[in-house]
């Protein structure tokens, strides 16, 4: 039964900030499962809808709406390389921030009018090739 707390999908969609379109296509991958109303309308709790700030905070960290099912449904070791592996593409993005950092506090104070005359400067820009592919083009 929907309670007074309990929101229908346009109320629950505006609540979130996203377009009711994507709690029905998280529903149908499987990810979202709200109640119904004995009248067959989906009825958002307060439950239903963390779950759903969750599963949009998640995306936002570049999970793919498969990987984040897998968090909740795959075999324990899928889940731990899938989050083994993540925790390392997140270290390698802190370590990219760090050095962008770095190098744009180094700025403030370089003095060379080319790049390739700064050994700091010049190292940061090779830098970007030893980074893989996905941090490279984001």
């Amino acid at each position: 039964m929907t309670t007074a707390q309990d929101l229908r999908i346009g109320d629950a969609a505006a609540a979130l900030g996203i377009e009711a379109h994507v709690l029905r296509h998280w529903e149908s991958v499987g990810l979202l499962y709200p109640p119904r109303s004995p009248s067959g309308h989906r009825s958002y709790d307060s439950n239903t809808l963390d779950v759903a700030r969750l599963i949009r905070l998640l995306q936002r960290t570049g999970l793919s709406l498969s990987q984040i099912r897998q968090l909740g449904v795959g075999a324990c070791d899928d889940r731990q390389d899938l989050i083994a592996g993540k925790r390392a593409e997140i270290q390698r993005q802190v370590a990219l921030l760090q050095a962008t950092e770095r190098f744009l506090a180094h700025l403030t104070e370089c003095s060379h009018p080319v790049i390739a005359e700064c050994p700091e400067c010049s190292e940061f820009t090779r830098a970007d090739s030893e980074l893989p592919r996905q941090l490279r083009a984001g």
